[in-house]
């Protein structure tokens, strides 16, 4: 198994360990120069892609690889991989056996607070979720088109070491918006990384829902973090006055409880089932500070 990252970001990062941890050899690629010895500290070889242009060294690694895992963001011009200037993915990518692309919860736009499960309807509500919908579609077209099991992971709200509420409420900038009967999901860096390397071990195909257990409301985590380490939390702001930005706020404008019952019926055990179990962790085995 050779395992390509195409944007080793924080979760591409934390799946590139995941596959890493069990001696398979990882390529992950980041536009940013300055990020190449963080990922080779990490046991990845990195390599630089803008999302634009495929340099000889990514074309090797490509050739070579047999699970891909697709963490860059679509844009209006759709997938990088789907795009007029792309060479096709059959020449690209000849010995591909697995796909796991990185979809968003956002996908499925607000139920009020309902349940929503892998058969809900789609209505997305965000440009970024519509194009995020569109890039699911065209790997997992490519998928049937081609026999290759395409995994499509969609993600609730990622956290995890160097990115929690502890971290927040240290630089001062946790807050506790409040709007009545708004819950998220939310799921551990370490689970998504967990979660590829399952399904990409045995071979599954389909769509999941990546996410905890409990879906609840964001000030509930910010109290629990403050409680874990002994300071007063930030007052509750409610919503309507609460100074935001216009992506912050669109946030809001989608409740939703998201199941992962189908991923745990393929047998995936969630490490941090829950922002309690989690946040506990985080605090005492002090690795919230991701430093």
């Amino acid at each position: 198994m050779h395992v390509l990252i195409l944007g080793a970001g924080y979760s591409g990062t934390a799946i590139a360990k995941a596959f890493a941890s069990t001696g398979q050899s990882v390529t992950g690629t980041t536009r940013s120069p300055e990020k190449l010895a963080t990922l080779k500290a990490a046991g990845i070889e990195p390599l630089l892609f803008d999302g634009n242009e495929i340099s000889a060294e990514l074309a090797e690694a490509m050739r070579k690889t047999t699970h891909l895992v697709q963490s860059i963001a679509p844009g209006r011009d759709g997938d990088p991989m789907f795009r007029a200037t792309t060479p096709p993915l059959d020449g690209l990518l000849p010995n591909l056996r697995w796909v796991g692309y990185l979809s968003t919860v956002g996908v499925y736009g607000d139920h009020g607070g309902g349940w929503v499960s892998e058969e809900t309807p789609l209505k997305p509500v965000s440009q970024r979720s519509v194009e995020r919908v569109e890039a699911e579609n065209a790997w997992l077209d490519h998928g049937a088109r081609h026999g290759i099991p395409v995994a499509v992971l969609r993600l609730a709200g990622i956290y995890g070491p160097g990115r929690n509420a502890f971290r927040n409420l240290t630089e001062g900038t946790a807050r506790r918006v409040v709007k009545a009967n708004q819950v998220f999901n939310r799921i551990r860096v370490e689970d998504i990384g967990a979660a590829a390397a399952f399904l990409a071990g045995g071979s599954a195909g389909g769509i999941f829902n990546v996410t905890d257990d409990e879906p609840a409301p964001p000030q509930d985590v910010v109290a629990e973090a403050a409680r874990l380490m002994g300071v007063t939390p930030p007052p509750e702001v409610p919503f309507e006055t609460a100074e935001m930005s216009p992506m912050a706020r669109s946030f809001y404008g989608e409740n939703k409880r998201v199941s992962n019952q189908r991923l745990r019926q393929a047998g995936f055990d969630f490490a941090f089932p829950n922002y309690r179990v989690s946040l506990a962790q985080l605090w005492t085995s002090g690795i919230w500070r991701g430093e």
